[in-house]
């Protein structure tokens, strides 16, 4: 089983929103169901796991990036390979994601995401495209 919307279809339309998560809680579910039927159960892992909790965060992190940042989720993948889990986030935006320098006396709030998802991904890619980009990770769950 694995869950996707292609993402880098030529045009610049809305395309089929059903197939698009309405939010990151609706893309965790996605990702939960897939690791839950195809790598817990398979493998006789925990679902509660660090790795699926890890899993779950950079889920978090990529889809609400794209909604809050990145113009709206336009496309979404999510699949086990022998190397791990693999996700696709596309968004509407083809400026990537940035990471602010703070002094060490300056209080933030926000901008943790992206060097969460940077940290706990074995691989990050940005793919331009037509309309937006595509960020794929690699999530390793061994």
């Amino acid at each position: 089983m694995s869950w996707e919307l292609p993402v880098d279809r030529d045009d610049c339309g809305p395309g089929d929103t059903e197939l698009v998560p309405r939010d990151a809680a609706a893309a965790r579910a996605i990702v939960r169901e897939l690791l839950d039927e195809q790598f817990c159960t398979l493998l006789g892992m925990d679902p509660d796991d660090v790795v699926i909790s890890d899993a779950m965060l950079v889920t978090s992190e990529l889809v609400t990036n794209a909604i809050r940042h990145g113009g709206g989720l336009t496309g979404f993948s999510a699949r086990l390979s022998g190397e791990g889990l693999l996700l696709d986030v596309a968004d509407a935006s083809s400026a990537e994601p940035r990471t602010e320098v703070t002094l060490p006396d300056t209080v933030r709030v926000g901008g943790y995401g992206w060097p969460l998802v940077r940290r706990l991904s074995k691989r990050v890619t940005i793919t331009r495209l037509t309309c937006g980009k595509r960020i794929s990770v690699l999530i390793t769950l061994f």
